[in-house]
């Protein structure tokens, strides 16, 4: 085999490799999304907790949560906003579950005032879920050395202080009965492209 007949060789192999891990990815999305078994989420506790609650994502995983029948832990910083998706989830779902609220705005205490809060809140309660949901975003796209010293405050406490201080507090009850359920919402900025250079900061803190 000549020089040329290897290099050839070779870049097909690189080619069927990357082809096949491809198809790979493919098929276990098909497999995730259409194929796999609902999991029974109560099986992991009775209460479920959600961080940003109030609003997008969080807000709707709450919703789809007490749907299953679990009852639920809104985290927030807004008490009217708690209040109101509080309401609309018990006008929904009706004496099936039960709500609970916690004021936490994570921009303005502590990492161990945050956890404090936490456990007063799941004190009793067979916690089994645990939703990482708050975040905070740029409000317009900007470069790393432009981003003011208050916002990058408050995007490093809440995605990443935040996340870290609630899981803190919830985790041991989860390892003491050997079943629990942490999903932290991440944000496609950090996979779109290998670099995010306007939302810097907010990408790496979402990753």
């Amino acid at each position: 085999m000549n020089l040329q007949d290897f290099f050839l060789a070779v870049t097909i192999t690189l080619g069927f490799i990357k082809i096949c891990k491809y198809l790979f990815n493919f098929l276990n999305w098909i497999w995730i999304v259409f194929l796999r078994p609902t999991k029974q989420l109560k099986k992991y506790g009775s209460w479920a907790i959600i961080t940003g609650s109030t609003d997008g994502i969080g807000k709707a995983m709450a919703f789809e949560f007490a749907s299953k029948g679990l009852n639920i832990l809104l985290v927030g910083r807004n008490p009217l906003k708690l209040e109101t998706t509080s309401k609309e989830i018990i006008d929904k779902h009706g004496g099936n579950v039960k709500v609970k609220c916690v004021v936490i705005d994570m921009q303005d205490i502590s990492g161990k005032e945050i956890m404090k809060r936490v456990e007063e809140a799941i004190d009793g309660l067979d916690v089994g879920i645990l939703v990482n949901g708050a975040g905070v975003a740029y409000p317009y796209a900007r470069y790393f050395h432009e981003v003011d010293l208050d916002l990058m405050d408050s995007i490093i406490k809440v995605n990443v202080e935040g996340t870290t201080w609630v899981t803190k507090a919830v985790i041991p009850s989860m390892i003491k009965k050997k079943k629990g359920a942490i999903i932290n919402i991440g944000s496609g900025s950090t996979v779109v492209l290998p670099s995010y250079p306007l939302v810097t900061l907010y990408a790496a803190s979402k990753a």
